[in-house]
């Protein structure tokens, strides 16, 4: 398929991460060595705060930014366009799509997670129909990991490196003033973000000594067992929880214990940006376990939830910087190769030495679709298996030594 000539346009979507500039920055970078060299490019435009931005014709151009620049942009974390959490229905995509005949562009990329490609997906077909030629191109991003067929998207390693670093810092906290410490991470439908806290652990002892997951049906009573049986044991526990938790009834555990629940503009659980359900735990461990060790007084119970610290931290891991770069790189080569549509996928080779590949694949298979946590990753109900851990360990990149005495 022959080159459009027209301009490019470019957005950022959903949660920012510690790498998602670097995608941005793979973009532009692939857009100038392929179609603008051509002179098929005229114009790349980034949106401001997503396809908001694009409806309402609030773009900037990034045609001259320099070199340096944009190599500084790649290393800062967020999204240096702004973000958007908009979900467009197929109203608002024909909004876009005419924002894009006016403007001229005939090469669309798109950041984001699933929501994101579900856009393109709707705006490509609207394009098909309407007979204006638009290449559509998703570029995958999601702390949560939860997009089908890839490996992992980038964004995951990054926000997997903070968690695995601040679980061993806080296992040693544990470890000098023992006692019951509840770590809340991010997650909705899919544990990998929370199951990375296992990659802290260095001794048998470490924490921490209990992970729980969405993908694994949570029971208060089996979790008051647990605690006790490793409190008992070791004078302290350590606990990792997914902020997707739910029971066998698939209802979130955070709606079980917390009355008058706060909810987003989509009406989903307020999760994220809550100490609510790290609270509400320690606060149902202290009451049960002082009743059932017939304690003068509730042991010592914290909870911490890491909230959107996990998203940006500056200290991405070296993989995800590249891997980001390069899915964006490639996103700018599959429409100079006449993709109409499509999204970028990264696919492991090999672990040992780690190397990974990119890949078009169809935008219905990762549109509004969520990958969960395989089952030979999980151990029992409150752990992670040693398939995990190899799976893991090669993303994150080396994690802060520690000694003892």
């Amino acid at each position: 398929m022959a080159s459009l000539s027209g301009n490019a346009v470019v957005g950022q979507s959903g949660g920012p991460t510690a790498v998602i500039n670097q995608s941005l920055v793979g973009v532009v970078e692939g857009l100038r060595a392929g179609l603008m060299k051509s002179g098929a490019v005229k114009q790349v435009f980034g949106m401001r705060h997503g396809v908001n931005g694009l409806v309402k014709g609030n773009l900037v151009d990034l045609s001259q930014v320099p070199q340096d620049k944009l190599s500084a942009i790649a290393e800062t974390p967020s999204a240096a366009l702004g973000s958007s959490r908009d979900k467009p229905d197929p109203e608002y995509c024909d909004r876009i799509l005419k924002a894009c005949q006016e403007k001229g562009f005939r090469y669309f990329f798109y950041i984001g997670g699933n929501d994101s490609s579900d856009t393109c997906r709707i705006v490509n077909e609207m394009a098909r129909k309407a007979g204006y030629e638009l290449r559509c191109i998703h570029v995958p991003k999601t702390v949560d990991n939860d997009l089908p067929i890839n490996d992992h998207t980038p964004g995951y390693p990054s926000a997997a490196r903070f968690v695995a670093t601040a679980f061993r810092a806080d296992s040693l906290d544990n470890r000098s003033l023992p006692g019951i410490k509840i770590n809340i991470v991010m997650g909705r439908h899919a544990g990998f973000l929370t199951a990375a806290a296992a990659l802290a652990r260095l001794r048998e002892d470490d924490g921490p000594h209990l992970v729980y997951v969405p993908e694994i049906a949570f029971d208060t009573e089996r979790f008051i067992g647990d605690v006790d049986r490793v409190y008992t044991k070791l004078g302290r526990c350590h606990i990792a929880v997914s902020e997707g938790i739910e029971d066998s009834q698939k209802r979130a555990i955070a709606t079980t214990l917390i009355k008058n629940i706060e909810k987003d503009s989509h009406g989903n659980v307020q999760l994220s940006g809550s100490g609510a359900l790290g609270d509400a735990l320690a606060d149902l461990l202290k009451d049960r376990l002082t009743k059932l060790k017939g304690l003068a007084k509730p042991p010592r119970v914290r909870a911490d939830t890491f909230g959107y610290l996990q998203r940006c931290w500056p200290d991405a891991s070296p993989i995800d910087k590249r891997e980001a770069r390069e899915a964006g790189r490639y996103a700018a080569q599959l429409a100079a190769e006449g993709a109409a549509d499509g999204s970028v996928a990264i696919i492991r080779a090999s672990s040992a030495p780690y190397t990974s590949s990119y890949k078009r694949i169809e935008l219905k298979d990762v549109a509004a679709q969520t990958k969960h946590m395989p089952n030979e990753f999980l151990s029992g109900h409150c752990d992670v298996s040693p398939a995990f851990i190899e799976y893991a360990r090669p993303l994150v990149g080396e994690l802060p030594q520690v000694a003892w005495l």
